[in-house]
């Protein structure tokens, strides 16, 4: 068994750029191996990187997981949740049946009279109120089948356009950031880019503890023979950070002023491919002019990182040959979002590194099957990345699903999963289906989320495998097959499709999402315009051939990508089709991008309000296949720190858990790894206020606190850090809510996007009580992290 608590990314395997990443495969069994009746082929769902992996499987159970090695992701390896995640689906309290409240309490039902519940109340919300009071919030964990059933269920059936998913609190950033400068969503690269690179740029990605098996990977280029330069974008001293060449400790919220530094250095410098951009973009002009006003000084100013540290990361940056960026969190979900992930896309496109080997950009994802929500239209899109302001492209659609053009909601964006939640508040939406998400914990301002939920004038129907705080609020509960316990398919960060096989079957009464909402379409007698079911399936291989034959022609092509040929394959990337059944490695090696008016997946925005750019202003100024360049100026965060709130929290993912530990804090190793919340302070910032190492601290903002340990291994005053995994399920005093980071949080969403800012909310500290006195739980956290031999070379300009 693999040691992947201590030991996180394992041993060394070191390799050259264009060399193939060497097998190493990772297992982790609770019976012998020559004990296991069958293996069956599968993909982890606890992170975005989709490790491809087998289920081992004996006496109708799951008893444990090895890494495929012939799988083009991870070549084997597994990380921690990947390695000991499988043991959370036999844990004691998995919901086995479904529950119904009555008098005030959850009791348990049989599934008729659940569902008999969910679609009488849905049929009396839409005859009183209309589709726009019925509302649908889903994950990035269910599988493409089961999205691609919401979607024409809400958006073909009921005709609302509330249908989100809590990808929009992840990476629908990344969706944005790749539709406004290629037109259209989806990776343009290949984790195997990271073989071929000469310089790795990271910004606001700590890929060690978010992504550790690609880490892995990175760090076994990092510790080859001529090794990438490295570059890294975060305020804190990550373990990814210790590892670079040049770490710029940013200060939380100025992400653009940074980049615009950094793309004013390589234009003034000439670092800059003039062909490319002539022949295959458009808006370098604007952007030269934009960028002119960030000079390193002016950019060290607004992000206190020197202007030397700048400088030497736009020399590295521009001496690069093969550049490949990653984006995460760190951009995401602060301040001026879409803008700042946006100029990462502009550094590639000024420097005509894209479409080659080595050379491309990754917004990268924060969930296993984030990707197949906007691919199948689960969240603010269409689905197979059509564009909602282009009536051919909404003809398309109807067609495909016979149904009549204006029961699918076009005369407005699809409504984000914040807008969502305010219409809950203001009693707009009467009815919530939420689906394998907790939004109790994750939401921003959970002080206003839990009254929301908890209203009287909402109800509220959640599917879930597990008690959760969100399902306590429930008028109905409805137990969710896991992964293992159902088959469908997902695709990760680098555009690699899995088919994840049924290995096991549910525990009790619970059932696959899938099934559910065949049976919901059903009940609620939902059909197509000839009178047949909208919903025409009897297993999910039925829809995943009605999903990818809509995607025919598409950007996101997956129409060859057949269960069949996903079969024993070691994951294969879209487009997939006839004349490319082994799929592609990589978009845009021609340099023509799906920008022209009639193919885009939409007319794109301004970054800075977020305006929607109209079909005719889009249509007069066609990009017809350039790449589109915008440019956007530094603006200071609307909640700056104050003498009130002097410092600035942000919040972040830790290696052992995931989102808010519904499965994570069932799994012993990982759990015990990290029992409990804790703050990590500069400790500048503890000193001053007399908090040693263990205190108990309270941090405060202007919409709540929490409570915890302090950790002082802050690398930035002025910042501190919360993990934000947990909540209040495991807790002895469920109604005590001072553990959840974001009860601190604000609502606030970028303009684009729409995502929230989690990284950017002054806050306050007070200290409680000595750790003695405070009962300091065992933490592991960063300093544990830091352990790692460090591949770097000595320089001057690691900071």
């Amino acid at each position: 068994m693999a040691d992947r608590i201590s030991d996180v990314w394992g041993k060394r395997t070191p390799f050259p750029a264009g060399g193939t990443w060497p097998l190493r495969v990772d297992e982790c069994l609770a019976i012998p191996q020559d004990h296991v009746e069958r293996w069956v082929p599968s993909a982890c769902v606890l992170c975005s990187n989709g490790c491809g992996l087998d289920i081992a499987v004996a006496d109708g159970r799951i008893v444990g997981v090895r890494g495929r090695a012939e799988d083009r992701v991870n070549h084997g390896r597994l990380g921690p949740k990947g390695l000991f995640g499988w043991q959370a689906g036999q844990s004691r309290d998995r919901l086995r049946h479904p529950q119904l409240r009555v008098d005030g309490t959850l009791r348990r039902v049989d599934w008729d009279t659940a569902m008999t519940a969910v679609t009488d109340r849905s049929r009396a919300v839409l005859a009183e109120h209309g589709p726009l009071a019925m509302a649908f919030y889903t994950s990035g964990q269910l599988f493409a089948e089961e999205y691609y059933a919401q979607a024409r269920i809400a958006r073909g059936g009921i005709g609302t356009p509330h249908l989100d998913g809590n990808t929009r609190l992840c990476t629908a950033t990344a969706e944005w950031a790749l539709i406004e400068s290629f037109g259209s969503d989806g990776d343009p690269g290949s984790y195997t880019d990271i073989d071929h690179c000469d310089t790795l740029f990271l910004v606001g990605h700590n890929v060690a503890e978010t992504q550790t098996v690609l880490w892995a990977r990175m760090l076994d280029r990092l510790h080859g023979p001529d090794r990438p330069r490295l570059i890294v974008v975060d305020p804190r001293l990550t373990a990814t950070a210790r590892a670079a060449d040049v770490h710029l400790p940013i200060r939380p919220g100025t992400n653009v002023a940074l980049l615009n530094a950094l793309l004013q250095e390589l234009i003034t410098n000439d670092r800059i491919d003039r062909a490319f951009l002539d022949a295959h973009t458009t808006g370098f002009e604007d952007l030269a002019r934009t960028v002119a006003d960030y000079p390193a000084e002016h950019a060290a100013e607004i992000c206190g990182v020197p202007a030397r540290l700048i400088r030497r990361a736009a020399q590295l940056l521009g001496e690069s040959h093969r550049l490949v960026s990653t984006v995460l969190q760190g951009v995401y979900q602060s301040h001026q979002a879409t803008a700042a992930a946006v100029q990462v896309n502009n550094l590639h496109l000024v420097r005509g590194m894209i479409g080659r080997p080595g050379a491309t950009v990754f917004q990268m994802n924060g969930q296993p099957t984030a990707e197949n929500t906007r691919e199948t239209g689960a969240n603010g899109s269409l689905p197979a990345y059509l564009n909602w302001q282009n009536d051919i492209h909404v003809r398309r659609l109807a067609e495909h699903w016979n149904v009549d053009e204006q029961r699918i909601p076009h005369w407005s964006p699809p409504t984000h999963a914040l807008e969502i939640f305010r219409q809950c508040a203001e009693g707009t939406i009467k009815f919530l289906w939420i689906t394998g998400t907790n939004p109790a914990v994750s939401l921003p301002e959970l002080r206003r989320i839990r009254a929301t939920l908890g209203s009287e004038q909402l109800f509220l129907v959640v599917s879930d495998a597990f008690p959760t705080e969100t399902t306590a609020l429930a008028d109905v509960v409805l137990p969710a097959a896991m992964w293992g316990e159902k088959t469908g398919c997902f695709t990760n960060a680098d555009r690699t499709v899995h088919l994840s096989h049924k290995a096991v079957e549910p525990p009790g009464d619970a059932r696959s999402d899938f099934a559910v909402l065949l049976d919901y379409a059903h009940r609620m007698h939902l059909t197509d315009r000839d009178g047949k079911p909208l919903l025409p399936w009897h297993q999910p291989e039925d829809a995943w051939n009605d999903f990818i034959e809509l995607t025919r022609g598409r950007p996101c092509d997956q129409s060859g990508l057949t269960y069949e040929r996903l079969r024993g394959s070691g994951g294969i990337q879209w487009p997939c089709t006839a004349t490319a059944p082994d799929g592609t490695e990589r978009l845009y090696t021609d340099h023509v991008f799906p920008t022209a008016a009639g193919h885009c997946e939409d007319y794109g925005h301004d970054l800075t309000t977020g305006a929607q750019r109209e079909a005719g202003e889009y249509q007069e100024n066609d990009p017809a296949g350039r790449a589109v360049i915008k440019a956007a100026h530094y603006l200071p965060p609307h909640e700056p720190a104050d003498e009130t709130y002097p410092l600035y929290l942000t919040t972040g993912r830790g290696v052992y858990h995931w989102h808010t530990r519904t499965k994570t804090a069932r799994v012993p190793e990982l759990n015990d790894a990290a029992p409990e919340m804790w703050v990590e302070l500069h400790p500048d910032d503890a000193h001053t206020r007399d908090i040693a190492e263990g205190d108990l601290v309270r941090v405060s903002s202007r919409r709540g606190e929490i409570e915890a340990p302090a950790v002082l291994c802050g690398s930035r005053p002025g910042v501190v850090f919360a993990p934000f995994h947990y909540g209040y399920f495991d807790q002895t005093d469920p109604d005590r809510h001072n553990r959840a980071a974001n009860e601190l949080t604000r609502t606030e969403w970028d303009p684009v996007s729409k995502q929230p800012v989690y990284k950017v909310t002054p806050v306050r500290l007070t200290k409680l009580a000595d750790a003695e006195a405070g009962g300091r739980p065992v933490v592991v956290s960063e300093p544990a992290l830091a352990a790692t031999d460090d591949p770097a070379d000595p320089s001057e300009e690691r900071q």
